[in-house]
C-alpha cells in the first residue's frame, strides 16, 4: 500500500504525535510505500521524517483541498491522521472525495470518520467510542496496541541496585515543554544533595539556552538535546516526566517515576495511573512538584 501520514510537530505543538506515527511506521507498516505529510511550522521536527528514509511532502496548510490534491497525486492508499486540529468533519470530507482508508489516532475520546481508530495508551476503553465513530469503524484499544520505539525493545534492562547517597534522575517534561517547566524542575533538585540529572529535551524547546545557562552552574547536569533517551532511563534510578507517552516506556523499563501534567490531555494517562498505583506521585500544579521530589530521598 501507499500510506501517507498527515501529522505536525512544532514549539507549540511538540513532538509527540510524530514520534508515535514514526513508530507505526517503522513497526507496523515497514513493507509498505511510507510518505508524511506536514506543514513546516516553527521548531519542527520534520527533519526526523527524511532521517528515517521516508518521503516528505510539505503542506501549505491544513487545508482539504490540499490534502485531496496530495492523496491523489501520491496514489494514496490509506491516510493516518494524528492531529488534534483535524476532526470528524474534515476526516469526512477527505473520505467522500477520495474512498481513501482512514485510520486516525486519538487520545481524548472524540469524535473520528474513519475505517480504523487507534487509541494506543493503556487507558484506552473501546466502550467509548460507541457513537463517535461509524458503525463500520474498527476500533484498536488499549495495552495491546501501545506504541514501544524500538531503541527501548533492544535494551537490555538495567536492574542495578539503588544508592540512596548517588540518585540518578531522569528528567523530560516535554520535547518542546512551552512553559518552561524542566527549568522550575531543575532548580528544585539542585536543593538536595547527592542527586545526578539526565535531562532529556530536543531542539524543538525554545527554552535550551536558558536551560544550558543554569546546567553549567553544576556538574551534576547533564543536558541532553535529541539524545537516545532510551539508554539515559535505563541508566537512571528514578524518572520524573510527563503522563504521556514516555510513561509507556518507563513502564517498560520497570522504571519507577513521578508524574507531572504539563497539558490538558494528558489527563487521562494521569487518571489511569492515579487510579491504578502505577507511580510514585503526581503534580498537576508547580507548588506540588517539591513535596513529590522529596519522596525521592525517602523511597526504597
Amino acid at each position: 500500500m501507499h500510506i501517507l501520514f498527515r501529522v505536525d510537530s512544532s514549539a507549540e505543538i511538540g513532538l509527540g504525535h510524530l514520534m508515535r506515527c514514526l513508530v507505526l511506521a517503522r513497526q507496523h507498516y515497514k513493507d509498505h510505500a511510507i510518505f508524511f505529510a506536514a506543514q513546516d511550522l516553527e521548531k519542527n521536527a520534520n527533519q526526523k521524517v527524511i532521517d528515517q528514509g521516508y518521503q516528505l511532502v510539505l503542506l501549505k496548510n491544513n487545508s482539504v483541498v490540499e490534502l485531496v490534491q496530495t492523496i491523489h497525486q501520491l496514489k494514496i492508499d490509506r491516510v493516518v491522521f494524528d492531529h488534534y486540529h483535524i476532526n470528524a468533519v474534515f476526516e469526512r470530507e477527505i473520505k467522500e472525495k477520495t474512498a481513501v482508508n482512514i485510520l486516525s489516532l486519538d487520545d481524548t475520546y472524540e469524535p473520528h470518520y474513519c475505517d480504523i481508530l487507534l487509541n494506543h495508551n493503556i487507558y484506552a476503553s473501546a466502550e467509548k467510542y460507541q457513537g463517535l465513530v461509524p458503525d463500520f469503524c474498527e476500533i484498536r484499544c488499549g495495552e495491546a496496541y501501545t506504541l514501544i520505539r524500538d531503541e527501548f525493545k533492544e535494551l537490555k534492562i538495567n536492574h542495578r541496585p539503588i544508592d540512596p547517597d548517588n540518585l540518578v534522575v531522569f528528567v523530560s517534561l516535554g520535547g518542546s515543554d512551552v512553559n518552561n517547566t524542566g527549568l522550575l524542575v531543575l532548580q528544585m533538585l539542585q536543593m538536595f544533595a547527592g542527586m545526578s540529572v539526565n535531562f532529556a529535551t530536543t531542539s524543538s524547546n525554545k527554552n535550551i539556552d536558558k536551560l544550558k545557562a543554569f546546567a553549567q552552574q553544576y556538574a551534576s547536569i547533564n543536558i541532553c538535546v535529541d539524545c537516545n533517551v532510551a539508554e539515559l532511563m535505563n541508566n537512571s534510578d528514578f524518572a520524573i516526566i510527563t503522563p504521556s507517552v514516555v510513561v509507556y516506556e518507563a513502564m517498560y523499563l520497570n522504571l519507577p517515576f513521578l508524574a507531572i501534567q504539563t497539558a490538558n490531555n494528558q489527563r487521562y494517562v494521569a487518571e489511569y495511573l492515579l487510579e491504578n498505583g502505577c507511580l510514585l506521585g503526581y503534580a498537576n500544579e508547580m507548588d506540588e512538584i517539591q513535596p513529590l521530589i522529596r519522596m525521592l530521598l525517602t523511597y526504597e
